[in-house]
């Protein structure tokens, strides 16, 4: 792979951590960054929108870009297929571009070799015990026993990460300003470093 000018901050967290609304935050903040839309084959929540928060995709769809090699990486997590697109990415590094993406775990350990480490920044979201997230993630959908089992055992993994990442932002439900103004220092400091 030929030298990256870009850089990829990669986001991610539990289930329920608020990485939607961090997302959302620098968005706002920085009209330049670039933020990365994953394909899923999730059912869309109330509120979102094909192509802003996913790309919502049937499973044949899905699986024709597999077949196509379209995707950095991919996994299925809670009885969805969730994928990050080649062109969301690695198109937007060669031009120089910041770029964001939120992640899960599969997804981070896949894009980990391929990214650089001097052109990507891994950012932990923290936001509290199991307790308080499913509460949090109930609140905003409905969710199945099983599935809420699912995810929980994937929280169990991803708290593992943590020790891996380069910045870790608390979010607990008093802390939501800090937290958002700790990942707008982190996009603040990865254009200063691009754009030296």
């Amino acid at each position: 792979m030929k030298e990256m000018k870009g850089h990829l901050i990669l986001l991610m967290g539990p289930m329920g951590s608020g990485k939607g609304t961090l997302v959302k935050h620098v968005q706002e903040q920085f009209p330049e960054l670039q933020f990365a839309v994953s394909g899923t084959t999730r059912n869309m929540r109330p509120g979102e929108t094909d192509g802003v928060e996913y790309y919502f995709l049937t499973t044949d769809e899905f699986d024709e870009k597999v077949k196509n090699n379209d995707f950095l990486e991919w996994a299925e997590f809670s009885g969805n297929k969730y994928g990050t697109l080649k062109s969301e990415i690695l198109e937007q590094l060669d031009k120089g571009k910041v770029v964001l993406n939120e992640i899960e775990l599969q997804g981070v350990q896949q894009l980990l070799p391929i990214v650089p480490e001097a052109n990507r920044t891994l950012v932990y979201v923290e936001s509290g015990q199991w307790e308080s997230l499913r509460d949090r993630a109930l609140a905003r959908a409905p969710i199945s026993e099983e599935h809420l089992v699912l995810r929980h055992e994937r929280y169990l993994e991803e708290i593992q990460m943590k020790p891996y990442a380069d910045v870790i932002i608390q979010n607990e439900n008093n802390k939501q300003e800090d937290a958002k103004q700790q990942m707008a220092n982190v996009v603040q400091d990865v254009f200063s470093k691009v754009n030296k």
